[in-house]
Formats: C-alpha cells, sequence, structure tokens
C-alpha cells in the first residue's frame, strides 16, 4: 500500500478542519484561514525567515486548538451560551474596565431570573479573575498540547500557549510582557482582533481598534506593519472572500510543504476528536469509543485494513460538528426546547459541511453527515430511508447510540449494558439495523465499555 496521500497537503487538511474550531469560537466561517491571511502578510513585512515564517502558517490555523477546552467551565460561570460569549468578548478591550462590566452584566445568565442571576454576578464579583485565569491556561496548555500531538514543533505550540498575552503584561494567563511573548503569538493575537473587527466594522473599524490598542496589548511595530497595508486593496478585498483556502495554501513557504502520509491523517484525526470530545464532560472519550466499537463491528462483517481505517476516520469526526452547538444545549439538565433540540439537529450537517473541504474525504463526510438518519426515514438532517444510508454510517449509528446510553449525561446516569442493548433492540428495523444489533452482542466481550454501566 501506498503511504503517501496524492495531491493531498497538511496546509490543505488543516486549513479545512480549522473551520471546525470557528464553530466553537462562535466566530464566522473562516475566521482562522483569515488570521493566517493577516498574520503571514505581517510575517513577511518584518522579515521572519522561511523556517518560521513555516511555524507562524501553522500557529495561525491552529491558534483555537483548545477552544474547546474551556467551553462547558466558561457555559458553568456565566450560565449562558458560551459561544456568544466567547464571539462578543473577542471585541472587549479588557484594559477598560467598563468594557468588561459591561461584558459581564450582558452575558451572566441571560434569561433566568434576578436571583439566579444576581448570585452568579456575585460568585463572578468574587472568583471570576481567578476562574478566568484558570480557563485561559487551560485552553492555552491544551492548545499548545493538540499541536506538539500533531506533531508540530515547540515554536508552534509557544505561539498557541501565549495567544492571549499582551505587550504591557496584562494578558492571560502568565502575564508575561513585551519580547518575552513568542512573536508568533503576538502576530496571531494581532491578527485576530484584525479579523473580528474587520468582519464587524470593515476596514476602519479594525484598523482604528487595532491603533487604539498599540502599546498596550499590541507591539508597536507589529501594528507599524499592518498599517503600511492600510492601502493594498487586495489584501482587504481578499478577507470578504467566503472561500480563501487556495489563497492561504500559497502563503505556505514551498519548500517546507509537507505531502500528508495516511499515519499523518490518521494523527491529525485523532487529534481533532480529541477537540470535539473536550467541549463537554459528559462527551469525555466519547468518539474515540465510538470509533473502536465501529472498527471491531466492521471487523464482524469483514472490512479490510483499508476499510477499516477509513471507517475509524469516520467514526472519530463523526460529532466534530457539534463544536458550533453551544453548552447550554449539550450539557443542559432537562428537557430541551423544539428550538434547541433543532440546534442539536444541525451538527452532522455541519459534521458534513466541514469535512467536504478536503477533497479525499467527500465520502467521509457523506458517512459522517448521516450518521443520525432513521432506516425509517424519520432520523436528522436529511430524513434519509434506508436504501440512501451507506452500510458505514449504520455502523457509528449503532456504535454512536449504544456509547451515548451507556456514558452519563447531563439528563441521567450511564445505563446497565442489559437496559441499553434493551432499547437498541426495539430500534432494530425502524431505526438501526437487526444484523447490526446482532454483531455488537456478539463483540460486546471485546468492547471496553464504562465501568459505570458495567457494574449497572
Amino acid at each position: 500500500m501506498v503511504d503517501k496521500v496524492q495531491n493531498l497537503s497538511l496546509s490543505q487538511v488543516i486549513s479545512a478542519l480549522s473551520y471546525a474550531l470557528d464553530l466553537t469560537e462562535g466566530q464566522p466561517a473562516g475566521h482562522s484561514v483569515r488570521c493566517c491571511w493577516i498574520g503571514m502578510h505581517i510575517g513577511k513585512i518584518i522579515g521572519l525567515e522561511s523556517k518560521h515564517i513555516w511555524n507562524l502558517y501553522y500557529t495561525l490555523l491552529l491558534k483555537d486548538a483548545g477552544c474547546s477546552s474551556n467551553a462547558a467551565r466558561l457555559y458553568e460561570l456565566y450560565g449562558s451560551d458560551e459561544r456568544q460569549a466567547k464571539k462578543d468578548f473577542k471585541l472587549v478591550d479588557n484594559d477598560s474596565y467598563k468594557q468588561m462590566l459591561d461584558f459581564v452584566l450582558k452575558h451572566t445568565a441571560v434569561g433566568s431570573g434576578l436571583i439566579s442571576k444576581t448570585k452568579r454576578l456575585i460568585n463572578i464579583a468574587r472568583f471570576g479573575d481567578e476562574q478566568s485565569t484558570e480557563m485561559f491556561a487551560t485552553r492555552c496548555e491544551r492548545g499548545a498540547d493538540i499541536a506538539k500531538r500533531l506533531g508540530f514543533n515547540e515554536e508552534i505550540a509557544d505561539g498557541i500557549r501565549y495567544l492571549d498575552e499582551h505587550w504591557n503584561g496584562n494578558g492571560k494567563p502568565y502575564g508575561v510582557a513585551g519580547d518575552q511573548i513568542p512573536i508568533n503569538a503576538q502576530i496571531a493575537l494581532l491578527s485576530q482582533v484584525t479579523d473580528v473587527f474587520f468582519q464587524t466594522g470593515g476596514q476602519v473599524a479594525a484598523l482604528n481598534e487595532v491603533r487604539s490598542r498599540k502599546g498596550s496589548w499590541f507591539n508597536p511595530a507589529l501594528v507599524d506593519a499592518l498599517l503600511s497595508l492600510e492601502t493594498q486593496s487586495p489584501f482587504w478585498e481578499t478577507l470578504t472572500k467566503t472561500d480563501l483556502e487556495s489563497d492561504i495554501r500559497s502563503l505556505e513557504p514551498e519548500a517546507e510543504k509537507i505531502t500528508l502520509t495516511q499515519q499523518k491523517i490518521d494523527d491529525i484525526t485523532y487529534a481533532f476528536a480529541m477537540i470535539v470530545d473536550a467541549k463537554s464532560p459528559f462527551t469525555h472519550d466519547h468518539s474515540s469509543r465510538v470509533a473502536d466499537y465501529t472498527v471491531k463491528l466492521s471487523q464482524h462483517f469483514g472490512f479490510s485494513f483499508e476499510q477499516q481505517r477509513e471507517i475509524n476516520r469516520c467514526a472519530l469526526l463523526h460529532d466534530i460538528g457539534k463544536l458550533g452547538v453551544s453548552n447550554h444545549i449539550l450539557d443542559k439538565p432537562g428537557k430541551l426546547t423544539d428550538d434547541e433540540f433543532k440546534q442539536v439537529q444541525l451538527h452532522p450537517l455541519y459534521s458534513e459541511q466541514i469535512l467536504q473541504r478536503i477533497q479525499p474525504f467527500n465520502r467521509i463526510a457523506k458517512i459522517c453527515g448521516a450518521h443520525h438518519e432513521k432506516l425509517n426515514g424519520k432520523g436528522y438532517p436529511y430524513g434519509l430511508k434506508s436504501e440512501e444510508i451507506l452500510f458505514e454510517t449504520k455502523l457509528i449509528t449503532v456504535a454512536d447510540i449504544f456509547d451515548a446510553l451507556t456514558a452519563s449525561r447531563p439528563y441521567r446516569d450511564a445505563m446497565p449494558i442489559e437496559k441499553a442493548l434493551s432499547i437498541l433492540k426495539s430500534e432494530c428495523g425502524s431505526s438501526i439495523e437487526p444484523d447490526i444489533y446482532e454483531a455488537l452482542i456478539q463483540i460486546l466481550p471485546q468492547l471496553a465499555i464504562g465501568a459505570e454501566s458495567q457494574n449497572g
């Protein structure tokens, strides 16, 4: 088997999957690649060498790799939609007491009663700074760890680790200042703020905001580099494109470009599954367990090594679209409203849209996008019927349901295996294939199922 993947580069895969990171940050699609466009121009203007430009490139695309790890804590702290809070926080200058106070008042216990809001505000007043620092640290360290798991070097990891530090030392979580902050992190933060304000107010708004934070948030020399692009219309016009991945790929140093191996794709897939599962304490290791169950089911049905590899990737990435669903829905202990359930129903569609950005992943995208379909046509998001659903999808569906039943959820404890199997059996013929259910029973001794459900 040829290990090299023809016509597929590392930059193609990472830039495509970066759209998943935009989802969990509440940013308009393409935020990470737009930051890459901005930051790479700054890096070249200040004269970074080719090898450092390559490190900057992946720092920018992966700057939000740890973003899902603080989602649950942020929801717990504010009691509101953490994706909206993340989006709006990027518009706040935290050197301004008024902006910070306005942000807290606007985002705490949205839709809740006065007593609930007051309790949360008191908690934020007492512990908010400490908890905020902890959440920044979790996000930054998790992102750096994921970069290293992907095989990237320490320079890239540090660029992610120190993303939220400010030139004046008032950033988080470490409070380092000036040239103690890695240059990649400095450029990434400047690029982030530029894109956020460009998307909300255009070029003038972006440059005005950057000027106002010169010397406080940002290295003055980097601000001057960005300002030198003020009259370069093509630079700003590119930021208005709905798809600029080809522009981004053209910025990667040619000598540093990496053609992917199958093993490298497996590593990337696993790392992004970790990002998905970190979003909620109730989905810890969910994707890896579903992948394990699905691969063992595929072996039962005689899948080849190549087929097992593909379905493993599918199972690991099937829920990548959940990064676009707020934790105030995913972690809700009570019954979802109709509107909340409609938002949950969008996650397989998001998964499909993200994975379609990688041309060789078109089949994987189709498999993942249908994992909540039912044989009787009453699933979502498309209402497909049995003959329209790929067999690989049907395997993932059974594994996904089984793991969901035998793991803890915000609204119930983990089920005993016998009860989970009884529920699955009742869905045979309407939601799931009976022969896959029978196969699941046969492979049960091979599965590493949570102790809670095994002990009942």
